[in-house]
């Protein structure tokens, strides 16, 4: 190692790196640095690690530090308050961050952009942020912010960050002001004393038996104090958030399903000893034939991927009146297959746990961030052979998820090294291990035939649907029993007949993602929506209202609509829209979606919350469900501030263990919806309580609960007199317009919210999901070549960056539904559902090309995106 000497923040620094050593492990590793984070490296193609290095922006995951000597170097803990202030109140108050962990590089580079040029068009800031990726936001804001942020800078006067405010009010972001700036930490930047640093070695193929596994070299390795196998847990190997069928270990004689299998953990004194050593486990295959195409998996001679169920992992029917008769009976009837592709979530903060030793012996405590923490808790006390009472469990706010972070991922092996060694251990994934291991978006091959009558009146569907869910279950059943349910989409339709396989294969896990299923049948049937119009001589906006479900229609799962539908409301939001861009010879495309708000079908749910009086005149706020970015932890201060009559700055919100308040996943767009519900009923309590005269001084120490049981929801299935899938649905209109050469150029989404909670938050949920929507109709992708994802690149993978986007106009409808807080109902998924469809009907009315098969790549949508052209093969490593 050679010494160096650099400035750091306007003190001397002098460190002594590795000669591998970037500059983002030294600032990190070595100097303290937090606001810095590695969200890709050593790729530098996200942004999250940019600091200004001799008054260049650069990312600092690409750059070796030895490179850095002599030079003066600046990150956002170097500027003066009044800086750092002002920057943090202009992305608070224009809601231009979710998750935030790509925020402060994105403040670096907006304060390295206007230092040159400070009066900037949305051009030039798109551009100069274009290094940057965020998964959230979908840009509009952050463009926003910094758009404010010069007008503060230039003197001018500029709105203050709301804090005061119930429903209804742009209240800023909680903690919103630490995350710009980096300062609320995320798992990975949690420090403990004596603490050790975890690695993983995963297996190098997608299908083959484990012979034998050789620790000898990996446990030499200087600075390794434990290497865990199979052989070190003393509890259930096995876990599953529906299904005990994915071992936190391989053993010695089972086979490994997929490239992302873990054969080994490494607990080390720092994280570099920790991966090299982790490379240093030998392990010995049987290579077997891997099954890697859900037709192959289906075939009757296939070997059996997982040894606990079949490779049908499920079947979803569903079977309402003849549609045989009717398809026969119909004036038009259309027939296609449509494809979808595997997606990467590419959440910007790789999974990450923290473990430590508890208070007590034989206890601990998990961090992590985790989409459902009580499920995280429930699995790695059985996988450490402990009471859950001997572990606890606090969410760390995540750098983003979108249904990615549901199942486990590395918090089993990071407890286990914490119990062996007796030490904190805190281990982060690198970003291709994080590609490696979560689960992806279900690809689905779906074959629809739909009829109409001679005036575009739907008469049936029929689809068939095969989904490739990988080697391991999560919550694969649900995801395609999800696309069965929203087969039809938001029409009305009599006859119905639905088959959905998800099928087993050795290729990585599928389960859930932002939309869930939805957004896959939607492609499919606004495709047919938009073939019948031909034939029936109608234009897209009049076919989807001579359709649209109303009160008292029947969904797809055969629940007939009582309340809470807006999708006409969201439809004549458009209607002007429409028109006017085809009267001006534009192409234009148009998308209906529904999505239900609530997992339902016959899943029991709740929404648990405990508020505590705190003796600083702060009130806790607990609840069960996961922040990752959408806000929820902000609106549900909200909620309590409306009953309450109180600040929303006095709430305190937490999740954690302190009470029992499990609720599952954050997922199926409920946490608002139930959560809100439980905030609610807790907040009258405590209304009650100053109503009646007391000072929250009196109340101090005092709990108000309140658990919400949701238990009226069928089965798919059920033979029931009264069907309900879901407790509630939330409705959008998206409308797509083309410029001359056949580029997005705006998109406009009307959305029945049931009730903005707040605004700013709920348009930032919107547009983040229409950016999602965009990537996934157009760029993203990523495919598979004998169960290795052929990339790891960010920009190959497709993601958008802000200068692909298109002006997005986002449309809030307020549909009460009478189930919601406030009439409100979720927003986090339906954004994207119809999005592809509104894409694909654009480019068919462009060129008169109807696409079949996403992303559509070979467009021209498609071909002038800056991303998504793979170029090689990814080498295992």
């Amino acid at each position: 190692m050679t010494t160096i000497e650099f400035t750091l923040n306007g003190r001397p620094v002098t460190v002594e790196p590795r000669d591998d050593e970037s500059l983002l492990d030294t600032l990190r590793d070595r100097c303290g640095v937090r606001s810095t984070k590695d969200g890709c490296a050593p790729q530098g193609q996200c942004g999250c690690c940019l600091a200004m290095v001799g008054g260049r922006a650069v990312v600092t995951c690409a750059m070796p530090a030895a490179k850095a000597a002599g030079k003066d170097i600046l990150t956002l803990e170097g500027l003066d308050d009044a800086e750092r202030t002002q920057m943090a109140d202009a992305f608070v108050a224009a809601a231009g961050l979710q998750c935030g962990f790509c925020i402060p590089g994105i403040m670096v580079r907006a304060k390295h952009l206007l230092d040159k040029n400070p009066d900037p068009s949305r051009d030039e800031i798109a551009k100069a942020i274009d290094v940057h990726l965020c998964r959230c936001t979908g840009y509009t804001k952050i463009v926003d912010a910094v758009q404010l942020l010069a007008r503060a800078r230039r003197g001018e006067p500029v709105p203050a960050p709301l804090v005061d405010g119930g429903v209804g009010a742009r209240v800023g972001r909680y903690r919103g002001a630490d995350l710009a700036l980096g300062a609320r930490p995320y798992v990975a930047d949690l420090r403990r004393d004596g603490m050790l640093f975890g690695a993983l070695t995963l297996s190098t193929h997608a299908r083959a038996r484990v012979v034998r596994i050789d620790t000898t070299r990996a446990a030499a390795h200087p600075g390794v104090v434990a290497v865990a196998t199979y052989k070190d847990v003393p509890g259930a190997r096995w876990y599953g958030l529906i299904k005990l069928d994915w071992p936190g270990f391989v053993a010695e004689g089972e086979e490994v399903r997929y490239v992302g299998d873990v054969v080994a953990a490494i607990a080390a004194v720092d994280q570099h000893t920790a991966r090299e050593a982790a490379a240093l486990v030998d392990v010995e295959y049987e290579v077997l034939p891997a099954v890697t195409t859900a037709e192959a998996a289906i075939a009757p001679d296939a070997p059996q991927v997982n040894p606990t169920y079949g490779n049908v992992l499920s079947h979803t029917k569903i079977r309402r009146g003849d549609v045989d008769a009717a398809l026969a009976a119909s004036a038009h009837v259309v027939t296609g297959t449509w494809t979808t592709q595997r997606i990467e979530h590419l959440f910007l903060e790789p999974e990450s746990a923290l473990v430590e030793p508890g208070e007590r012996p034989g206890t601990f405590k998990l961090y992590t961030q985790g989409q459902g923490v009580f499920d995280d808790r429930r699995q790695c006390a059985a996988f450490l052979g402990i009471p859950e009472d001997d572990l606890a469990v606090e969410l760390v706010p995540n750098g983003g998820a979108f249904g990615g972070k549901e199942d486990m991922s590395v918090q089993s092996q990071t407890a286990l090294l914490c119990q062996l060694t007796g030490k904190p251990v805190l281990l982060t994934l690198t970003r291709e291990q994080s590609i490696r291991m979560h689960p992806k978006r279900h690809p689905i091959t779906m074959t629809y035939t739909v009829g109409c009558d001679a005036d575009g009146h739907l008469t049936a569907v029929k689809a068939d649907m095969l989904g490739d869910t990988g080697c391991y279950a999560s919550v694969g059943a649900k995801v395609l029993e999800r696309a069965a349910g929203h087969a039809c989409g938001p029409y009305k339709v009599t006859h119905v007949h639905v088959d959905a396989i998800a099928a087993a294969t050795n290729n990585p896990p599928c389960g859930a993602m932002r939309g869930f299923g939805a957004n896959q049948a939607h492609f499919a049937m606004e495709g047919c929506m938009d073939l019948l119009a031909e034939k029936v001589g109608l234009d897209g906006w009049e076919m989807r209202w001579r359709n649209a479900v109303d009160v008292g229609d029947t969904f797809a799962s055969g629940q007939v609509f009582e309340k809470s539908v807006g999708i006409k409301k969201t439809l004549q939001a458009v209607k002007d829209v429409y028109y006017a861009a085809r009267a001006e010879g534009r192409a234009v495309g148009i998308g209906c979606g529904l999505k239900n708000s609530g997992i339902g079908n016959g899943a029991v749910e709740w929404g648990k919350a405990r508020l505590v009086v705190e003796r600083d005149g702060t009130i806790s706020l607990y609840n069960g469900y996961t922040e990752m970015g959408q806000g929820l932890l902000t609106v549900l201060a909200q909620f309590a501030a409306e009953v309450t009559g109180l600040s929303p700055s006095l709430f305190r919100p937490k999740v954690d263990s302190t009470f029992a308040l499990g609720c599952g996943q954050t997922t199926g767009s409920r946490a608002t919806l139930f959560g809100g519900n439980a905030v609610t009923s807790a907040a009258t309590k405590l209304r009650a309580a100053l109503d009646a005269g007391r000072s929250l001084a009196d109340l101090a120490g005092e709990v108000f609960a309140a658990d919400v049981k949701i238990d009226d929801t069928t089965p798919p299935e059920a033979k029931v007199a009264k069907v309900k899938t879901h407790t509630a649905f939330g409705f959008a209109t998206q409308v797509c317009i083309l410029d001359g050469d056949g580029r997005v150029e705006r998109f406009v989404a009307a959305h029945d919210v049931g009730r903005a909670v707040n605004p700013s938050l709920c348009e930032g949920q919107i547009e983040g999901a229409i950016h999602m929507g965009l990537g996934y109709a157009l760029t993203e992708d990523l495919p598979c070549e004998d169960g290795w994802p052929v990339t790891y690149k960010l920009r190959e993978i497709g993601v958008l960056r802000a200068r692909d986007m298109p002006a997005v106009e986002v449309i809030l409808v307020e549909e009460h539904e009478p189930e919601g807080p406030f009439g409100a109902k979720g927003v986090g998924e339906i954004g994207l559902v119809p999005t592809a469809g509104a894409v694909a009907g654009a480019l068919a009315a462009f060129d008169g090309v109807r696409r079949y098969a996403l992303p559509m790549k070979d467009s021209p949508a498609g071909r002038v995106m800056s991303v998504g052209k793979i170029k090689r093969s990814a080498e295992p490593t």
